[in-house]
């Protein structure tokens, strides 16, 4: 997705659809590759992100002097970041086509997204390459950072992007020399292009990209969306219990129990620490193991003989020191 034409192919593809009342039951083979796919749930995160995106995009619309608001969604590895910044993408990018459908014989799509990926160790001349490669612009050895960042300015600006999605942005280390020359470039970008940075960042407070002025100048710029562990409990609320109902909602298991996930709500917010990415993984894959096995249903005990990631194993089966 870190070029045009993959952005493309995944933000008009369309989404896997769980289990119709009144469809004919799938054979084995599609509903291993439903689960193993899956829909995208709705969290808490997503809607925030989502409305904060569009409300920063109207509020930087007409802004030409200074760089337009951005954002970053921040949180513990495997709490849904790149979900809810890719969900936010796609969203606008078929909203925009909607509303500006290319001319009658035009060959040219709307570009109104953008994905870049920040490399590991990357310098300002890197990072800028990759912007150059999402639009397959030419880039040949001898030119200069600064030719390379004109070029990409003028095609995004040509091409009408306005959503710069930016992953891993905590590789960067402003307090190196490469990581504030690479932080320079970034903020020369949002000031230079007409257009919404979102960037996407693990545990961004505990990072040096907030300290130095540099950092000062991000965070007096950028907004906060926390995309940490789910809550089993807010104020009135449970939204992780609502999340593991709208999971268990999409499966598609042919003798599954509807309510059984829910009533282990308290077992599986100790398992996954409340973590979007562990929790799915998990119902996902013992739904995986149930059609593989025939037993066609989820309970505790198949839930519990599920090997998850390391970070979440670790932090449900804490290493106990012996005398």
């Amino acid at each position: 997705m870190t070029t045009w034409q993959g952005w493309q192919r995944f933000a008009t593809t369309e989404p896997v659809v769980p289990p119709q009342p009144g469809d004919p039951p799938r054979s084995m083979e599609e509903r291993l590759a439903y689960h193993s796919s899956f829909v995208t749930i709705r969290t808490p995160a997503i809607h925030t992100l989502a409305t904060q995106v569009r409300a920063l995009m109207i509020l930087g619309r007409h802004q030409q002097t200074t760089a337009r608001p951005s954002l970053i969604v921040t949180g513990p590895a495997a709490a849904g970041k790149t979900t809810a910044l890719l969900n936010v993408g796609r969203t606008c990018h078929l909203a925009h086509s909607r509303k500006n459908p290319p001319p009658p014989g035009s060959t040219h799509a709307a570009v109104p997204v953008a994905y870049v990926l920040v490399p590991p160790g990357a310098t300002a001349k890197t990072l800028v390459t990759e912007f150059a490669r999402y639009l397959g612009i030419p880039v040949a050895a001898r030119m200069t950072q600064t030719q390379i960042t004109d070029a990409v300015c003028h095609t995004y600006t040509a091409a009408g992007v306005q959503l710069v999605l930016i992953d891993e942005i905590h590789r960067l280390n402003p307090r190196t020399t490469t990581g504030a020359q690479t932080a320079d470039l970034l903020k020369d970008l949002t000031e230079r292009l007409p257009a919404t940075f979102v960037y996407a960042d693990i545990s961004v407070t505990d990072t040096p990209l907030f300290t130095g002025v540099r950092g000062a100048q991000l965070a007096g710029r950028a907004t906060l969306v926390d995309c940490g562990p789910l809550p089993a409990r807010q104020a009135t609320r449970q939204p992780f219990h609502d999340v593991i109902t709208d999971i268990e909602n999409n499966l598609d298991l042919q003798r599954h129990t509807p309510g059984t996930l829910p009533r282990h709500a308290p077992y599986l917010h100790q398992r996954t620490a409340g973590r979007i990415g562990s929790l799915t993984r998990l119902i996902r894959q013992a739904a995986i193991t149930a059609i593989c096995d025939s037993t066609e249903r989820i309970t505790k005990r198949s839930l519990d003989a599920v090997q998850l990631d390391h970070l979440a194993e670790t932090q449900h089966r804490p290493h106990t020191r012996t005398r």
